[in-house]
């Protein structure tokens, strides 16, 4: 009887241990299983690029598993969206978003995907300044000197941007009405073009982000009269907001962020959101960033679909009230 009791219990024993075998799901792996892919909207080497790699670099140390960038530059981020929209809702393929997604939602006639239903926020990475500057030599040695220029003189004042539809373009076209002001905002094909139009005086001023001018201000070509967020730049603290200048309530920055498809289970959200948070809040990723005058900057899931859909709100409103042709 004793012996035949044990045989029993084993058996019994086993029989649990197979039958909590049995009831695991079939072909459950941890997140994550594989590399996971980056897709940014931008070329490589520009500021939302390099913040993703950075990031990337560090979240990858943590997970055990390589974070690999994929640049996918196209009008409007319209073939990195769409790719990562289309994807696999594991966790694996994740969109670099940017202020530019909330542009092209207002932008462009029609999207293959859409901005806030086909996307689960993850978090923030950072922000980053956009500026007014003028050329070191020009007229205009404070915020207070442009505006009352542009006001005594209405049409008479340029403002250089990059192409019509650019958050910087927009940031321009928001200042002119916010500010009550009337001059002409006249457009570029990139950052270098705007550069030599505003030294070579062909525009009075730039609206520009701030960190790929950082070089030409440093060599006292260029001076920045004002910063268009809420805060004045880290790196520049004697320069005002534009809120300090008078423009009461204009908050205008850009910022980068990580998104994965819709659908993506909550759990793997959760983890890749802990894991943005230990990147963007250690020390050698916000020397990094700051070094690009980027400000490391996590946010919840839930923080940045709001920041999202404010912008899709503020921008097409500007493109409409300016006019702007959708594309």
């Amino acid at each position: 009887m004793k012996f035949s009791f044990k045989i029993l219990r084993n058996v019994a024993a086993a029989g649990l241990c197979l039958g909590a075998f049995i009831a695991a799901p079939v072909g459950a792996q941890p997140f994550p299983s594989k590399p996971i892919r980056i897709v940014v909207p931008f070329g490589a080497g520009g500021v939302a690029d390099l913040t993703a790699r950075t990031v990337a670099q560090k979240m990858s140390e943590s997970l055990g598993q390589s974070v690999v960038i994929e640049n996918k530059p196209g009008a409007g981020g319209v073939a990195a969206g769409d790719t990562v929209a289309k994807a696999e809702p594991d966790g694996h393929t994740l969109l670099l978003m940017s202020n530019g997604t909330a542009v092209s939602a207002g932008l462009f006639k029609s999207l293959p995907f859409d901005a806030v239903r086909d996307f689960a926020p993850i978090s923030t990475l950072g922000t980053f300044d956009i500026a007014l500057l003028t050329a070191a030599d020009a007229p205009f040695k404070s915020m207070a000197e442009l505006l009352a220029y542009a006001k005594a003189h209405p049409g008479k004042l340029n403002v250089g941007t990059v192409n019509i539809g650019s958050t910087q373009n927009l940031a321009a076209e928001l200042f002119k009405t916010r500010a009550g002001l009337d001059f002409l905002i006249v457009p570029f094909n990139g950052t270098p073009a705007v550069t030599t139009a505003l030294r070579g005086h062909q525009v009075d001023v730039a609206v520009e982000i701030l960190g790929p001018m950082m070089g030409q201000v440093k060599s006292n070509a260029v001076r920045v009269l004002a910063v268009m967020g809420d805060t004045r730049a880290s790196q520049l603290p004697d320069v005002p907001t534009l809120m300090q200048s008078g423009i009461a309530g204009f908050d205008v920055s850009s910022w980068n962020a990580l998104a994965a498809p819709a659908k993506t289970p909550k759990d793997v959200i959760a983890r890749l959101n802990r894991e943005v948070q230990a990147a963007v809040n250690s020390p050698d990723v916000k020397k990094k960033l700051y070094d690009l005058n980027v400000e490391a900057k996590g946010s919840t899931p839930e923080q940045l679909g709001t920041l999202l859909q404010s912008d899709i709100k503020r921008w097409s409103e500007v493109i409409t009230r300016a006019g702007v042709p959708k594309m």
